[in-house]
């Protein structure tokens, strides 16, 4: 007899600051074109990109993301439209929480960090996850881009970002069929 295996479903780090939340809206007005949304499922770790026409909500795009990915991701949508800190990505990152203590504790510590010429190792391990996080959101439209000695902050993805789309797939390499030239800002 066939045994199947199931996996057992746990919430994602990073749901503290939304515990009776499954899922949540984000609103990200001037990110996406209007009537286009972004919805985070906290259990299953996805972003989903959604457009809402007179057809109802349709889902443009789905990524899943692992939970140390999702750590930092949803300081990025909640601060948005303005840039997140270095200091709320690592603590959120470091303890799945962005309280004010969390905050402060992780803004002195980055600052003794950068006294004692250690702030890149650090950061290090926020950089690594931001880097995969930035590969899954180019294929919703987004990118992340890095503010010297600041924090980060979401945006459209340029038109740089589209033309490698576009040598991709001159090369055989279909780009996901929600993106095209005329979709995004």
């Amino acid at each position: 007899m066939l045994k199947t295996a199931t996996r057992r479903v746990k919430a994602l780090a990073g749901h503290d600051d939304y515990p009776d939340q499954e899922i949540i809206h984000f609103p990200v007005d001037g990110l996406l074109p209007v009537g286009h949304s972004l919805v985070a499922n906290m259990t299953l770790g996805t972003l989903v990109y959604l457009v809402c026409s007179m057809d109802g909500p349709q889902m443009l795009a789905e990524e899943q993301f692992t939970s140390s990915e999702m750590r930092v991701l949803l300081p990025l949508l909640q601060s948005y439209p303005h840039y997140c800190p270095h200091e709320m990505l690592l603590a959120n990152f470091s303890t799945g929480s962005v309280s004010e203590v969390t905050v402060a504790r992780c803004r002195q510590h980055l600052q003794d960090a950068q006294d004692a010429g250690t702030w890149d190792q650090e950061m290090r391990p926020v950089r690594n996850v931001l880097s995969r996080t930035r590969l899954k959101l180019r294929l919703l439209g987004l990118d992340i881009l890095s503010i010297f000695e600041t924090g980060y902050i979401l945006l459209p993805v340029s038109e740089r970002g589209r033309s490698r789309r576009g040598k991709k797939a001159e090369r055989g390499v279909k780009p996901p069929k929600h993106v095209s030239a005329g979709s995004f800002r």
